[in-house]
């Protein structure tokens, strides 16, 4: 007998044999689902069972440009040309921590993430393009430590790739937009 079937009869006792055999009751729609959002490592926190870069990098990109201070990222915007940039600083830093916060919980998922894409989008064409794809560019190994270059736009994509995923898919049964449909669509 072929270890799959000894698995989902019950016979061989493996670590995810339960959730195996768990999985075989759930609907088509809601299998394909959860294998793209698993796959893009995408969704909210109470939304999906995967882990997900794009959970905490807009919270921890905004927190980084407050610790910062504003006024540094708007100098930085500044030189490369973007107007009004104390105003543009304040408005990515307040998309990237509040739209993180609503991907985390779920909510308002399809009307956080064009904001949210617009800022990747902006930081690709106006930063990253010009260092090509990778993200992690090895200079150097020194007594100091790896030195490391600038980084390309292959992690904006990722970004841009789950926030598509979250959208499409959906937040899931326990994020906030989860429990509004509920609500809004009681069953009988």
């Amino acid at each position: 007998m072929k270890r799959s079937s000894l698995i989902q009869s019950g016979q061989l006792n493996h670590p995810f044999a339960r959730f195996r055999r768990l999985k075989r009751y759930e609907s088509q729609d809601n299998r394909d689902r959860n294998a793209t959002r698993e796959t893009m490592g995408c969704g909210g926190l109470l939304g999906s069972r995967s882990a997900a870069p794009d959970r905490y990098g807009f919270m921890e990109h905004g927190f980084a440009k407050l610790a910062r201070g504003p006024e540094a990222f708007a100098t930085i915007l500044h030189a490369i040309g973007v107007p009004a940039p104390h105003l543009m600083a304040w408005s990515t830093i307040l998309i990237e921590v509040l739209g993180g916060l609503a991907v985390i919980l779920g909510a308002f998922v399809t009307l956080v993430s064009v904001p949210m894409a617009v800022v990747l989008l902006v930081a690709i064409f106006t930063v990253h393009l010009p260092y090509g794809f990778s993200s992690i560019k090895l200079m150097a190994v020194t007594a100091a430590g790896a030195q490391f270059g600038p980084p390309g736009y292959e992690t904006d994509v990722l970004y841009l790739a789950c926030l598509a995923a979250l959208v499409l898919g959906g937040s899931g049964p326990l994020a906030v937009d989860g429990l509004i449909r509920k609500r809004m669509n009681p069953s009988p």
